[in-house]
C-alpha cells in the first residue's frame, strides 16, 4: 500500500523533481504538512502546507521525494498529516471530478521570489476556460517586455492547478512546456476539462 492511500485510511477524507523546488531556500520556524488525494484522473496529487496555506503541490510524487524536495527547500520538518490538507485535497479531487472550476485556498507566498508573486498573482486572475499568453500576462503587470520572465515564473509555479500556469500559453498562442503530470497532454488535458465544465 502506498504512502498516499495509508493517509486516506487514516481519515483524509473526512471533510522532486528537485529543480522545481531550487529557486529559493527558506527557513521555517515550524513544520509543514503533507498530504496526498489518492487515485484522480490525473495519478496520485500531494499537496504541502504551511500555517499560512498552501505552499507546494507536486504530481507525478511519492511521499519519499515529496518529502525530501520540501526539507532541502524550506529547511523545516515535514510531517505526514493529510488531515491538515484536507480542505486543499478535497478541493483537488472535486476540481479534478469537474465539480469545481477555481480553487479557494489561502496561499503562502513566502517561498516566491517577488517577480513570481506577481506574475502567479496575475495568472490566479486568468478565468476558468480562458487562456492569456506569457506577452498578456506581462503587459498586465505594466511590464510589457518580461515575456520571458513570466514564463520563467510559470514554469517554477509551486502550486500547479491551485495557480493555473497550464492557462498560460506561450506568446505565439500555442501550448509549451508544462511541469506537472506528463507535461503537454496534462495541459491540454487540463484546458479541455475546464472548457468542457465553464
Amino acid at each position: 500500500m502506498s504512502g498516499c492511500m495509508s493517509g486516506l485510511l487514516l481519515g483524509v477524507e473526512q471533510l522532486y523533481n528537485q529543480s522545481r523546488y531550487n529557486f529559493g531556500m527558506n527557513t521555517f520556524s515550524s513544520s509543514l504538512s503533507i498530504g496526498c488525494t489518492g487515485a484522480t484522473a490525473l495519478g496520485e496529487i500531494w499537496v504541502a502546507a504551511s500555517s499560512a496555506g498552501v505552499i507546494a503541490l507536486e504530481f507525478p510524487s511519492s511521499r519519499e521525494k515529496f518529502t525530501a524536495a520540501l526539507e532541502k527547500r524550506f529547511g523545516a520538518p515535514v510531517e505526514f498529516a493529510p488531515e491538515k490538507v484536507s480542505v486543499a485535497l478535497e478541493q483537488i479531487r472535486q476540481y479534478l471530478a469537474g465539480i469545481r472550476c477555481e480553487f479557494s485556498l489561502p496561499i503562502d507566498w513566502s517561498g516566491m521570489r517577488p517577480f513570481q508573486q506577481e506574475a502567479l498573482r496575475e495568472t490566479l486572475k486568468i478565468p476558468c476556460g480562458q487562456t492569456r499568453t506569457y506577452g498578456d500576462l506581462a503587459a498586465a503587470l505594466g511590464k510589457p517586455r518580461a515575456a520571458r520572465a513570466v514564463g520563467r515564473a510559470e514554469a517554477t509555479n509551486p502550486l500547479p492547478l491551485v495557480i493555473p500556469c497550464h492557462r498560460v500559453l506561450g506568446s505565439d498562442g500555442k501550448l509549451h512546456g508544462y511541469g506537472a503530470g506528463e507535461g503537454l497532454p496534462t495541459k491540454t488535458w487540463l484546458l479541455n476539462l475546464e472548457r468542457a465544465n465553464t
